[in-house]
């Protein structure tokens, strides 16, 4: 049975909708507790911090949760919707705190909440991603819809990018009625806000679960931690990209953490919110362009290595355009769509990229280990990204309390120009933090994956048929 064009549909639709919400957690989540509701940068920096880490060690428990389950329904689609409905109820409590409670009270409401976030959306992401086996057929069919998955995936990131602050302030406004400040016009905002896309995010689900049909109870091998460290331990290529990616992730991720306080205390004027739209279209628009056109363009002409290092020359230069740009008085945001190129381009093409480098360490571990860690080495991607998206979070929040950046005027709901009563200083921390920060992450990640990784395509041809070989002299042996 071929997949239908209504099946393929519906799995990208799930997609969309989780990086939907998972986009807007990681995104807006210390900016609404930090600066619209006056939690302190520092102990937002350990929940996020916490709670992230944590939830990368629960990924394999939920694992084998899944793995362990028989319904009639299937062991995947239960868990989606479960994991999916108790996720966006979470998400909407998440962004509506009472603002009558004390400091102390909101810190533990985030901390709660936050850390039930994350627990219910790996109930959702692991059975997600893990049921492909489950409904298609290998090889082709099987690559081209996780190809699909991980679009659409971007598409749902780009969509609250993009559309979040503007539609955060049009639905304040909405609701909120006259002459109310700017952060209650946010606070009510946010919290309609993450209700909508809440109640999208189960629709998508729901239709995902309902076309799309588990053909056979197909065996799911989950990886506890301590294979993953024994895996990781006894191959040195997927510790080379792992730890790259962790880098890599780190210092892009900080960069995503701050902008939002960029365009809003440094570049300023009453219109931030129309530039940062801007500016979040133009990248979210560049990073789906660079994944889906730019990777495979350049691919005819090098190799994946290459690109790699082409993609961070690419997101230094951007880093260094954006510190030289944001150091002058400029004040049009187009400009900053040169530094925005590179660095969200550079983000695509490594999104790819270091999926095709852990893929490359599987044969490579067979070959010296004797057995295939496919499903470790794979579960091992997204505790990376969790464990990265932690780091830099703290490493963000913190800068936020160093340079006591927060919100803290009490104008009316007129349009205010946060920049003025910022110092230069401040400003200037902002953009270093920004900039400086991840170009050391990014060259440590050259010198250690220049130094540490070896498959390169003239070495996978020769494992290749090293281990066709090494098959062909089993079975004569058998024979």
């Amino acid at each position: 049975m071929k997949l239908t064009g209504a099946a393929k549909a519906s799995y990208g639709l799930g997609a969309v909708g989780k990086d939907m919400v998972y986009m807007l957690s990681a995104s807006y989540v210390l900016y609404y507790f930090q600066d619209i509701l006056g939690v302190s940068a520092a102990a937002m920096g350990v929940i996020l911090m916490v709670a992230r880490v944590f939830d990368a060690f629960n990924d394999p428990i939920m694992g084998a949760i899944v793995a362990k389950t028989k319904t009639k329904w299937g062991k995947f689609r239960p868990w989606l919707l479960i994991g999916t409905v108790t996720n966006a109820i979470v998400l909407a409590l998440m962004f509506s705190a009472p603002p009558s409670l004390t400091p102390g009270g909101l810190v533990a409401f985030a901390a709660v909440t936050y850390i039930l976030w994350g627990v219910t959306y790996t109930m959702m992401d692991i059975p997600y991603w893990s049921m492909i086996p489950a409904f298609t057929e290998g090889g082709k069919e099987r690559e081209g819809l996780t190809t699909l998955a991980r679009s659409c995936a971007g598409v749902g990131s780009a969509l609250i990018t993009i559309v979040t602050v503007i539609s955060v302030s049009a639905l304040g406004h909405m609701f909120g009625g006259a002459g109310i400040s700017d952060r209650e016009v946010e606070r009510i905002g946010f919290s309609y806000f993450a209700i909508i896309v809440a109640i999208l995010f189960v629709i998508f689900t729901v239709i995902c679960c309902i076309n799309v049909k588990e053909k056979s109870t197909v065996e799911m091998k989950t990886a506890s931690i301590g294979e993953m460290f024994k895996a990781l331990l006894q191959n040195d290529q997927a510790m080379a990209v792992v730890v790259a990616i962790v880098v890599v992730n780190c210092s892009i991720y900080i960069t995503s953490n701050l902008v939002i306080y960029f365009f809003k205390y440094d570049f300023g004027g009453t219109g931030w919110k129309g530039d940062y739209t801007l500016f979040s279209t133009f990248g979210g628009g560049i990073q789906i362009l660079s994944m889906m056109i730019l990777y495979p363009f350049l691919r005819r002409f090098f190799t994946s290595i290459k690109i790699y290092f082409i993609s961070m020359g690419m997101a230094i230069a951007g880093y260094i355009s954006l510190l030289v740009l944001a150091s002058t008085s400029m004040s049009n945001v187009f400009l900053l769509f040169v530094p925005g190129f590179f660095i969200f381009a550079a983000n695509g093409m490594l999104a790819v990229i270091t999926t095709v480098f852990l893929a490359n360490t599987v044969d490579y571990g067979e070959l010296k280990n004797y057995r295939r860690d496919e499903s470790v080495i794979f579960s091992m991607q997204t505790f990376v990204v969790k464990l990265a998206s932690g780091i830099s979070a703290l490493i963000a929040a913190l800068a936020l309390q160093i340079l006591a950046l927060s919100n803290d005027t009490e104008e009316g709901a007129t349009a205010v120009d946060y920049s003025l009563g910022v110092a230069a200083s401040q400003k200037m921390g902002l953009r270093m933090t920004m900039t400086i920060i991840p170009i050391i992450g990014l060259v440590f990640a050259i010198f250690w994956f220049k130094k540490k990784y070896i498959l390169n395509d003239e070495k996978l041809k020769e494992i290749s048929a090293e281990l066709v070989q090494r098959k062909t002299a089993e079975l004569e042996h058998e024979h």
